[in-house]
């Protein structure tokens, strides 16, 4: 067993627990997992794959829906795969270099999908804004520059959580109470002072979630103000309509996020399998469903993909929000 290989300083391996409280239901639960695993594998390597043939795509907007697709995949895949395999075959050890590098991913390719978040908000107060100065804001220059500055950020941010965890000692348990290497169930394991990883943890959290959510709700309080201007109704619908699917997305990756954050850092009395329900959940639902908002949502997109799945199919009639 991993537990055996525990050392007064640092373990070889930790063992993770899966969802404590519900593992007589391990093998039930990856079904679900399984299929939304499948379904976001299939979801998001079809907007790749349509964006990248389709030359109407070829702008800023489905730019960085490809950065979030394949953010949403990478995310998915660093902890899915462990995640039934614990529920398939009890397989939680994991090796601590591999258990610190998982977190690293998680976390920073989360960091990204806010910033990309961020960055289309920009995007869509530029073209609503200034009409007739996007095509010259927004080109393919500054849409690679903000894809990098996702990159750096979340790279930069995360960087130092495996470095401040290697300075711990482990000497209770090495069993992670959770699906994945997440920072603060790692970091609740040591038995030495951890008020430095969870302040910056804290700061991080705070920076990311905080300041793009504020960011983001501002360039849509802007955009409100300059639809309300608009006189004519259908022009203040279609302005609205632009803005439809990113609000969707919006909501489905911040809501489990925040409500995860909130309850791990102050819902103190809510059962541990709550936790880690609602922190799977932010690698499920985002990465499942924004490929099929924006599939539904964006006419090029449900055209193209009705072209290749159902060749036969007239598509003329669906009307682009």
């Amino acid at each position: 067993m991993a537990s055996a290989n525990l050392t007064p300083s640092n373990p070889s391996a930790f063992l993770l627990q899966g969802i404590p409280g519900l593992e007589a239901y391990h093998k039930w639960l990856s079904v679900p997992v399984c299929t939304i695993y499948v379904v976001i594998i299939a979801g998001n390597c079809t907007i790749l794959l349509v964006i990248a043939t389709e030359p109407a795509l070829h702008r800023p907007m489905c730019y960085f829906l490809c950065m979030l697709a394949a953010i949403d995949l990478a995310a998915s895949t660093s902890a899915l795969p462990k995640v039934l395999c614990i529920f398939w075959f009890q397989g939680g050890e994991i090796q601590a270099g591999a258990c610190l590098a998982q977190m690293f991913f998680i976390h920073a390719l989360c960091m990204m999908e806010s910033a990309v978040l961020l960055a289309m908000a920009l995007d869509r107060y530029v073209a609503i804004c200034f009409p007739l100065r996007y095509s010259s804001i927004f080109t393919g220059s500054l849409v690679a520059k903000m894809g990098i500055a996702a990159i750096v950020r979340g790279t930069l941010l995360m960087g130092p959580c495996p470095f401040l965890i290697r300075r711990l000692s482990f000497c209770r348990t090495n069993v992670i109470r959770h699906t994945y290497c997440e920072h603060m169930a790692v970091v609740k394991l040591a038995c030495g002072d951890t008020s430095i990883n969870r302040t910056y943890g804290l700061c991080v959290a705070l920076l990311v979630i905080g300041g793009d959510l504020l960011f983001i709700g501002l360039s849509y309080c802007l955009i409100v103000r300059a639809v309300l201007q608009l006189s004519s109704h259908e022009a203040r619908r279609k302005a609205f309509g632009t803005c439809g699917s990113h609000i969707c997305v919006i909501l489905i990756s911040y809501s489990p996020a925040l409500f995860s954050f909130f309850t791990h850092r102050f819902g103190h009395h809510v059962a541990p399998h709550i936790h880690i329900i609602l922190a799977n959940l932010y690698l499920l639902f985002p990465p499942m469903l924004n490929p099929i908002v924006y599939g539904v949502r964006t006419k090029e997109i449900r055209e193209r993909v009705i072209r290749v799945f159902l060749p036969g199919r007239d598509t003329a009639k669906p009307r682009s929000d």
